[in-house]
């Protein structure tokens, strides 16, 4: 397993190069493909374009860079830097100081794991309980066609890599819930 290391992470989802960024150490997954930070699991190749195992935000992640220009050259906006990272960002960059315009200092709390353990090991064609699509539980039969169809329309643009597993199988929760408030309507 990867020791933690200091990264630079970017909110891309409804953002082109404006989103909320951050400088903090992450923590890696057995196999280095999701990374843990800020109480995110973001799965992907361990950097690049990631995307949130729950919520399906795409994140940017990269190394540091040693100049100090992280942010991508048309963003604009401050980065929030974990305040346990700064000696290394500052040493990493060649910086004396963080300019305070750019830079915010916050306090990053480490990731609990544990809970996205179900939702990483989960199979496609799982027999499980739905308990991790506790928003999809008292939904009543237009809601649940919803969001079958927004489902279906993530399905159809997300990257085979990135996040597809998570759709399929929720649609298909989904799907077995609806059948089974249409079988109870017949009765």
């Amino acid at each position: 397993m990867k020791k933690p290391q200091l990264k630079y992470i970017e909110l891309k989802t409804g953002y082109e190069h404006n989103g909320p960024a951050w400088i903090a150490y992450v923590e890696f997954s057995k196999s280095g493909k999701t990374i843990y930070f800020n109480g995110m699991a973001l799965h992907g190749n361990g950097h690049g374009i990631c995307s949130d195992i729950v919520s399906r935000d795409i994140y940017w992640i990269s190394g540091i860079k040693k100049n100090g220009e992280d942010r991508h050259w048309l963003g604009k906006g401050g980065i929030q830097i974990d305040k346990k990272a700064i000696d290394e960002y500052l040493t990493v960059a060649g910086l004396q100081m963080l300019d305070p315009k750019k830079y915010t200092v916050v306090d990053i709390q480490p990731t609990d794991k544990s809970k996205f353990i179900d939702i990483e090991n989960s199979k496609l064609y799982s027999e499980k309980k739905i308990d991790k699509y506790d928003d999809l539980v008292g939904l009543t039969k237009p809601e649940l066609e919803r969001v079958i169809l927004e489902l279906e329309n993530k399905e159809s643009r997300t990257n085979p890599n990135n996040g597809l597993k998570f759709y399929s199988i929720k649609k298909q929760e989904a799907k077995k819930l609806l059948k089974n408030l249409m079988e109870n309507e017949l009765k």
